[in-house]
């Protein structure tokens, strides 16, 4: 059973870290709506339209601060009790120090858990409604691409024609097993493309062996035909690094459609990998944070704290973009990349730990 102290104790936190949310709830919403107000100014759109969806983006924006809102809300948890004088209470009371730090860390794993497994599925729907409703003011709303588990699929639109791509896979620079329907603007279907592969290597696509066809007439069939569009190697690479938008189970199937066109699945991976370590690296990130607090003179100002927390948040997040970089780009491998800095930090506590209960 949870005790009456450990109950005080994971309320105390709990409260800490609702108010730290909310505090980086309101700082990034209203550091994004200045942007998002930007983005629209041109368009027809009602005025609490950019409020709309930066409330839709906001939780997305605020999942990938969450460890530093631990870090500093277990800062602001200990200037309470020091300041209140109850972690002399407690230790009448039989609690050392390294029995709160170990409510704290529990409480952290829990709390990121719950994060993990309810708020980040929340905000990924938010997220992919925040995407959508802001493709329909962009202005590549025209220019699509989906991956789904018959191979890539893009829609562009050149002048009066509209094109429908279709490829099994994907290999280097190359489009494997392309079709290309053409339509005019009324989608009336003009040509129907049909090669082995296509050179997207730059927006000019040269298609190999291309059969050309008109209903069910074979027009030509020629040695090589371009096709200048929207889209090369780098763009296609790029459609799909939005994977905030996507739920854990869409992840998976995502990850099973990549497999199937030869697309590389490394980033899916480094996600997936960064989320099912996500309670332990805001546990960690609250351990941090406690044995600071617990190691350095109880008599600072709490702008000395704030600013400590920014610095170590900033420091951190840094590090840990560097090993997550290091995975995306296969220097190291993914889980390693994920893992190590995480490994890395609970080293350098461990030695904080050290006498932790003569502090």
């Amino acid at each position: 059973m949870i005790k009456t102290f450990e109950k005080y104790l994971i309320k105390l936190f709990l409260k800490k870290f609702i108010n730290i949310f909310l505090i980086f709830f309101s700082l990034v919403f209203i550091l994004s709506i200045f942007e998002e107000i930007t983005f629209f100014k041109t368009s027809e759109v009602k005025i609490f339209f950019p409020f709309l969806i930066t409330a839709l983006n906001t939780p997305s924006t605020l999942f990938e601060i969450f460890p530093f809102i631990f870090l500093i809300s277990a800062q602001f948890f200990f200037i309470e009790l020091i300041n209140k004088n109850e972690l002399e209470v407690l230790k009448v009371n039989g609690l050392n120090n390294f029995k709160i730090i170990k409510v704290i860390f529990y409480t952290s794993f829990v709390l990121g858990l719950f994060l993990v497994m309810v708020y980040y599925n929340f905000s990924s729907k938010l997220k992919f409604l925040y995407l959508d409703l802001k493709n329909t003011h962009s202005n590549d709303n025209k220019y699509l691409a989906v991956v789904t588990e018959n191979g890539l699929w893009i829609k562009d639109e050149i002048g009066e024609r509209v094109y429908i791509i279709n490829a099994k896979r994907i290999e280097g620079i190359y489009l494997e097993e392309v079709s290309i329907a053409e339509f005019n603007i009324d989608f009336d279907l003009i040509n129907l493309i049909l090669a082995k592969r296509a050179d997207v290597s730059n927006y000019n696509w040269k298609i190999f062996d291309p059969t050309i066809s008109k209903g069910n007439t074979t027009i030509k069939k020629i040695e090589t035909y371009n096709l200048l569009t929207h889209f090369d190697k780098k763009k296609i690479n790029g459609l799909f690094r939005n994977l905030s938008s996507l739920s854990i189970s869409q992840l998976m199937k995502l990850s099973e459609d990549y497999d199937s066109i030869g697309y590389s699945t490394v980033e899916i991976k480094s996600h997936v990998y960064r989320l099912s370590s996500f309670p332990f690296y805001v546990s960690i990130m609250s351990l941090l944070s406690s044995v600071i607090m617990l190691n350095i003179k109880r008599n600072k100002p709490i702008i000395f704290h704030i600013i400590l927390g920014i610095f170590l948040s900033v420091t951190i997040y840094y590090f840990y973009y560097l090993f997550n970089l290091f995975g995306v780009t296969a220097k190291v491998p993914v889980m390693m990349s994920t893992w190590l800095p995480l490994i890395m930090l609970t080293f350098l506590i461990s030695i904080g730990l050290v006498r932790i209960n003569e502090k």
